[in-house]
Formats: C-alpha cells, sequence, structure tokens
C-alpha cells in the first residue's frame, strides 16, 4: 500500500477543505473528524494515515461508523455483524423473561420481535446481505423464533407454519438488492444518458 502517497493526495484535498471553510467564515472540528483506509494488504493492518486539519492530526478510526453501518478495513462488515448479533442477543433474554416470568402470549412475542429483533436486523441489508458473516445475526433471529413457537429447536412441519414475515431470513434479506439490481438493468442507454446529463447540469 501506497501510504505516502495516499497521505500527500488527503492533505491536498484537506488544505482545499480548510481553505474553503475560511473562505466563509466555517471553522471545522478536528476533534469530529476522523480518517480511515480500506484495504485488503494484510501486512498494513496496523498502520494509520497522517492527516492533518489545521495542524491537528486527525484520529484514524480502523471501524468508523457511517449511517449506522460500521465499516472494516476489507469491508467484510464482520464488526458491523457481530455488534448486531450482540444487540439481538440482549433483546432476545428480554423477549424471554417476557414469555417464561410475564406470560406474554405468542402473538405478544411475535410483534415484540417483529419490532425489537427484525428491525434492527434488517437495517441496511443491500449492504452487508453478501458478506459472509451473516450467520451470526440468523442465529439470533432463530432464537427469536424459538421463543415466539416454544420449542427447544425449530423444526418445521405440517403442524407449524412460521409466518412469512419471520422465515426465510437469508433469501429476504436479498430482495431489496435483488430489486434495485433488475430495475438498474432496465435503464436503457437514453436514460442514463439523461441522468448523466441532468447531473452535470447541477454540478
Amino acid at each position: 500500500m501506497y501510504f505516502s502517497e495516499l497521505e500527500c493526495s488527503l492533505l491536498s484535498d484537506v488544505a482545499r477543505t480548510s481553505h474553503f471553510c475560511r473562505q466563509w467564515q466555517l471553522k471545522p472540528s478536528a476533534s469530529k473528524t476522523i480518517s480511515s483506509v480500506f484495504h485488503l494488504h494484510n501486512t498494513s493492518v496496523t498502520c494509520k494515515l497522517s492527516v492533518y486539519l489545521d495542524g491537528l492530526r486527525l484520529r484514524h478510526d480502523f471501524h468508523p461508523t457511517y449511517l449506522g453501518v460500521t465499516l472494516d478495513r476489507t469491508l467484510s462488515y464482520r464488526e458491523h455483524l457481530t455488534r448486531t448479533a450482540d444487540k439481538l442477543k440482549n433483546r432476545n433474554n428480554l423477549m424471554k423473561l417476557a414469555g417464561s416470568t410475564w406470560g406474554a402470549s405468542a402473538n405478544t412475542l411475535r410483534s415484540s420481535a417483529l419490532a425489537l429483533c427484525y428491525s434492527a436486523a434488517e437495517y441496511c441489508t443491500p449492504v452487508w446481505s453478501r458478506s459472509g458473516h451473516t450467520s451470526q445475526v440468523d442465529v439470533q433471529l432463530n432464537s427469536a423464533m424459538r421463543l415466539i413457537s416454544g420449542t427447544p429447536v425449530l423444526h418445521l412441519s405440517h403442524g407449524f407454519q412460521c409466518s412469512p414475515t419471520l422465515n426465510h431470513q437469508p433469501y429476504k434479506r436479498r430482495l431489496p438488492l435483488t430489486s434495485w439490481w433488475r430495475k438498474s438493468s432496465n435503464i436503457t442507454v437514453g436514460q442514463c444518458s439523461l441522468i448523466s446529463l441532468t447531473h452535470h447540469c447541477y454540478d
């Protein structure tokens, strides 16, 4: 990895940004600004960027969070899925307490699972649905389904039918990405030219 070249490029961009802020009487916060780098070079795992803003070195974050999604060096989303699985585990424990101690019905547990577990598990699924670490989330979702059905191990049979909202989680999370891909594939060359022209007009 050519970190020196990357640092020179970033320093030039930060300098232009700083000049723009001074020109319009703006003051960027160096303490709230971070630097991150994404690469597959394993020997440079611990390398940090030396980028300065108004004389202050920016903090290097190996796992930055953008719009609620935790990124990592290789963009495998392992850190994000691990944190999501931990969050789901805590919420499953709350549902377990509601079902065993408070005597909540199956419908109540189902509504709780949709509101607490599945809403968090399905956040930004088109981003990380192709990751190799999605099994961590699936384990906790299966645990939530076992809490709803009251079975120690989930066995699908003719007598028990899962709700379409809860079933087939790996397939379900890929639906938004598949829908977006189909829409983008249907765009014609003329539409692409019109989009490009509109974009340049507003640059």
